[in-house]
Formats: structure tokens, C-alpha cells, sequence
């Protein structure tokens, strides 16, 4: 193995440190806590959490739709790098891959427990039953069942495909150093890797038909959300700009938390020579630009509903913007539309203390969006008697936690055990990097 790449190796084959160990622990009681929320949904069902007629949607719907918009930000944005061979896939592509599955992870969770009686989720399944009950594919039920098993095996082999030719050399590495277990277990996953030039054809074909099979996916997956909306009878949420604001609003979250995490590995794992500050860089412009994308969504919403002849979408939007349900609506504007645009800014662009906050509370704003459609949305009520507002139970809180938890837990562990920068990546670069100057 080259010397430049062997930094990268290293970080994952040395003991962690004090930090890394403290980090871990905080997600495991952070876990711990999920396994508490999910049992008590399981045992005594959906009644624990704070939904009520008629906000019979809180917090399940609002952070399976912010995860799934995370995981298809992040999954888009690595999967166009690949596909255009863009120079800075070398970068980031590794653990934006990696925040994908996470995040895809987390939100599988919410469309099994939010059926309430989870232990019937295979009902879902299109199995032969016997009885001849089939499942109903009018049911957005099923279209989740869909959604998440598509996205979790795309995810999953677009991740692992690229990570087949850095294992191998995990293994090659380990076995100089002695660690038959490391060794063995990296060469599990390797797949019988040799590095053979139809080792090198089938990888990259296979990579790049799975990145292909990404962008129609996120887009589909993206747009199911929205059209769950579109199935209620809810007026305010039947309209056609839905599935494209619900795309595109979920932009910042996915480039935010790949900007903090691209942040947060450069300096725990010093790999400042492979994730540069042009890296750095072009992330932060690229956030701020889905900031704006995002900000004309918002601007697009205010145009269409308030020159809408449908006096009840008009008054349910006004509820939204200006009522009840301003603060969710304008806090999103802010954090993911407003607050990127400060990334122009070179300074900022290049200071660590500086993109970490903005890319979280990017996605934090992203967050304030869903909430704002799933319960600001519901704000004006047409029953002569209304019930309860909508307050998140310390279930629905202890749930969020938890899978944040969970996704944090799991990016940790993916920069312990497999390299967080691709290593065969770079030495392509570098070697043609040695052929050009070669040639001069």
C-alpha cells in the first residue's frame, strides 16, 4: 500500500482515544434510551405519544420525512459526484454514503411503530397468505414498506460496493501488523478482492449502475412522503407543488450534515491533506446554494397560496406563515434558507467553529419545515369543537433522541472500522497527478 494513503488506514486500525470512547458511551445511553421509547410504544401502543384528533400525526411522521430527506440529500449529492466523476468524491463521498445509511436507519424505525400494532408489520409484506387477504396498495402503509426497503438496499450496496477495494487493503494491512481477527474480518467483507484488472472493471461498473439507480430512487422515495399528504383529507395539503417543495427544502439537511461531519473527521481524524480546504470549501458554497434553492421554495409557497383562489388553503396557509404556526415556518426559513447564505463569506467557508453549527442547525431548520407542514398544517380546524393542541410526550422525545443517537452512534463506528476517506480513490488521483507532471 502507498504511503498516502496509509494515514487513512491508521485511523481506523489505532485504539480510539479518551474522546472517541466518551463519544460512544453518550450514543449507547442515547440508544438505551430508544430501546426505553420504542418498548413503551410496543407495550402499551401509540396512545403514549401526544397525538390527538386532529393532529393524529406528530412527531412519527415529522422525523421520518426529516430523515428520509437527510439520507436522500446526502445519498443525491454522493451519488452525482460518482456518476460525473467529480474530483471531490474523493473527499467526502465515503461518509456522505455512510450519513445516507444512517440516516435511513433511523427513519425505519417510524412506519413500524407508527402503525400500532408493530408486530404485525409483515401484513404489509405482498406475501401469498393463505387467506387470500392481500395487502391494500392504495395503502400509503405499504408505500413505506416500499420506500424503506428500497432506499435501505440501494443505500446499502452504493455504500458497500465502494467500499470493497479499501477493505481489501484493510485486510492487506492488517495481516502485516499481526491482527489475524482484523485481518480475517476485513477479508470477509472484501469479498475475495485481488485488485485484478476484472476486479477493477466489474467494481466500477457495478458502482456506477447502483449510483445511476440512486437519483430515480430519492426522487420517488422523496415524493411517496408528500403524497401521503395528498391521500388525507386534509385541503390545505392537496396541491401539486408538494413533492417538489418536500425535495427540495430537504436539500440543506442532507448537504449540512455532510459539511459538519466532512468538518468533524478532517480534524479528529487529521486527514486535513485529504479533505483540504478547497474541499471544505466547495461544500460550504454548495449548502449555501441549496440554501437559495431552498429559500425559492419558500418564496414559490407564499406566490401560489396567497393569490390561491381556494379560500381554505389560503386561510391554512395564513395560519402557517402568520398565525399559530409562525414560528415553526419562519424559524425554517431562517436556519435552512436564511442562515446558509453567510457561507459566501470565505472566512466562515474555512473556519471549523463556524460550518459544524451552521450545517446542524441547517438540518435543525429542515426539521421546523416538516413540523410546520405535519402540525402547524392542521391549525384550523373545521369541527365546531376542537380538541388538545398537538405536545410531543416524553416518548416522542425520547424516540428523536434516540435515533439521533442511533445515526450519531453509527458514524462513529463507521470512522473506527472502515476508512472515512476513500483510499483507492486517492491513489488514482495521485497517480495521475504523477503521469500529467510526467508528461510536463
Amino acid at each position: 500500500m502507498s504511503d498516502a494513503t496509509a494515514p487513512i488506514a491508521e485511523a481506523a486500525l489505532r485504539p480510539g482515544a479518551w474522546s472517541f470512547r466518551l463519544s460512544v458511551l453518550l450514543c449507547a445511553i442515547g440508544v438505551v434510551v430508544l430501546a426505553i421509547s420504542v418498548a413503551a410504544v410496543l407495550v402499551a401502543g401509540v396512545g403514549v405519544w401526544g397525538n390527538n384528533i386532529p393532529h393524529v400525526w406528530g412527531f412519527d411522521l415529522i422525523a421520518y420525512a426529516w430523515w428520509i430527506g437527510i439520507a436522500n440529500a446526502a445519498s443525491l449529492f454522493a451519488a452525482i459526484l460518482v456518476l460525473r466523476k467529480h474530483g471531490l468524491r474523493t473527499a467526502v463521498n465515503r461518509f456522505a454514503e455512510a450519513a445516507a445509511l444512517a440516516a435511513i436507519l433511523a427513519a425505519a424505525f417510524y412506519p413500524i411503530l407508527h402503525l400500532g400494532r408493530a408486530e404485525l408489520f409483515y401484513w404489509t409484506f405482498p406475501y401469498p397468505a393463505h387467506t387470500g387477504l392481500w395487502p391494500q396498495f392504495g395503502s400509503p402503509l405499504v408505500w413505506d414498506f416500499w420506500g424503506i426497503m428500497s432506499h435501505i438496499i440501494v443505500t446499502s450496496l452504493f455504500w458497500f460496493i465502494g467500499l470493497i477495494p479499501d477493505l481489501a487493503t484493510m485486510r492487506d494491512r492488517a495481516a502485516q501488523q499481526g491482527r489475524v481477527g482484523a485481518a480475517r474480518a476485513y477479508g470477509l467483507f472484501a469479498l475475495g478482492w485481488r485488485g485484478s484488472v476484472a476486479h477493477w472493471h466489474r467494481h466500477q461498473a457495478a458502482y456506477r449502475l447502483v449510483a445511476a439507480m440512486v437519483l430515480p430512487l430519492l426522487l420517488w422515495a422523496q415524493t411517496v412522503v408528500a403524497l401521503e399528504f395528498a391521500t388525507t383529507l386534509v385541503p390545505a395539503w392537496h396541491q401539486a407543488r408538494l413533492p417538489l417543495h418536500v425535495v427540495v427544502t430537504g436539500l440543506p439537511s442532507g448537504l449540512g450534515v455532510v459539511l459538519a461531519l466532512a468538518a468533524v473527521l478532517r480534524h479528529a481524524l487529521s486527514l486535513e491533506r485529504f479533505v483540504d480546504e478547497a474541499d471544505m470549501d466547495l461544500l460550504g458554497r454548495l449548502l449555501a446554494c441549496a440554501g437559495l434553492a431552498s429559500g425559492l421554495a419558500y418564496a414559490h409557497e407564499l406566490l401560489v397560496g396567497f393569490v390561491e383562489e381556494d379560500s381554505v388553503t389560503r386561510a391554512a396557509l395564513a395560519a402557517r406563515v402568520l398565525g399559530a404556526g409562525a414560528p415553526a415556518y419562519w424559524g425554517a426559513v431562517l436556519l435552512s434558507a436564511a442562515l446558509p447564505q453567510l457561507l459566501w463569506s470565505d472566512r466562515l467557508r474555512r473556519s471549523t467553529l463556524a460550518v459544524v453549527p451552521l450545517g446542524v442547525l441547517a438540518a435543525a431548520g429542515v426539521w421546523l419545515d416538516r413540523w410546520s407542514l405535519v402540525v402547524d398544517g392542521l391549525l384550523r380546524d373545521h369541527l365546531a369543537a376542537t380538541g388538545p393542541g398537538y405536545a410531543p410526550s416524553p416518548a416522542e422525545w425520547g424516540l428523536l433522541g434516540g435515533t439521533v443517537s442511533l445515526f450519531a452512534l453509527v458514524l462513529l463506528l463507521f470512522g473506527r472500522l472502515v476508512p472515512a476517506v476513500s483510499m483507492f480513490e486517492t491513489r488514482h488521483e495521485e497517480s495521475e497527478a504523477e503521469a500529467a507532471e510526467e508528461e510536463r
